[in-house]
């Protein structure tokens, strides 16, 4: 049987080098690809694009949202905080409206990280800019470039404590979180700083957001059950 294909959105960088080259691609993390083969699906990069949502939708079984840069704060109606860096107003742009058609089709979603917020953001939420001016300190994200480790607690009536149950370690690297929450989507994870962790929708087949990476852990429940409802989507699809 055909192993079922999740699309994972990838960034687009105008300047990366490998070997004797310096040029413009689409990057992802191996570790998503890893994740995703791992659980028996078959991974294809989504790099941003501004148009051919439908067509790209019409090619796969389910989406991977990755983590990445803040988004602009001008997507959700805000200014830019000081230590919001990085952005990418065409990655922005074009995963919200991906997001958005998936929903509407009820394809499987997975949101990791930044993913998560363009969940939020698509459903008419807001982020929290810079969580150590809310939390006190910045356990999410100690060192950059290294994942901080912590516990959340999950709702055990949720698909997500269904998964990975009640609490669970997770590995994290933001600096940002959820403020207003979008529509239809419900808090299901807390840190035990009461940061919000995960959001999920439960009017939808599979529509989970973390904030944590569980692609650089070895827990594979999440991407298992992306997985596995994606070969169900394919297969009610096609009838």
């Amino acid at each position: 049987m055909a192993r079922p294909l999740i699309g994972i959105t990838s960034y687009s960088e105008p300047d990366v080098s490998w070997g004797a080259w310096t040029l413009p691609a689409a990057l992802i993390p191996t570790m998503y690809l890893e994740a995703i083969e791992r659980a028996g699906g078959r991974p294809l990069l989504v790099p941003p694009a501004d148009d051919g949502v439908e067509e790209t939708l019409d090619a796969l079984d389910g989406l991977l949202f990755s983590g990445g840069s803040d988004l602009d704060p001008e997507v959700y109606g805000a200014e830019a905080h000081p230590e919001t860096n990085g952005m990418r107003p065409h990655r922005d742009g074009a995963e919200v409206a991906l997001l958005t058609a998936a929903l509407e089709r009820d394809m499987p979603v997975l949101a990791v990280c930044r993913g998560s917020q363009v969940l939020n953001v698509a459903l008419g939420g807001d982020l929290v800019q810079h969580l150590p001016e809310i939390v006190g300190d910045d356990k999410h994200k100690v060192t950059s470039g290294v994942f901080a480790e912590h516990d959340v607690d999950v709702e055990p009536d949720s698909v997500l404590g269904s998964l990975i149950g009640d609490r669970a370690p997770v590995k994290s690297h933001h600096h940002q979180g959820f403020g207003r929450i979008g529509a239809g989507l419900r808090p299901v994870a807390e840190a035990e700083d009461g940061t919000i962790e995960a959001l999920e929708d439960p009017a939808r087949r599979f529509t989970v957001g973390v904030l944590w990476h569980p692609e650089a852990g070895e827990d594979a429940r999440l991407f298992e059950a992306l997985v596995a409802d994606a070969r169900r989507y394919r297969e009610e699809r096609r009838g």
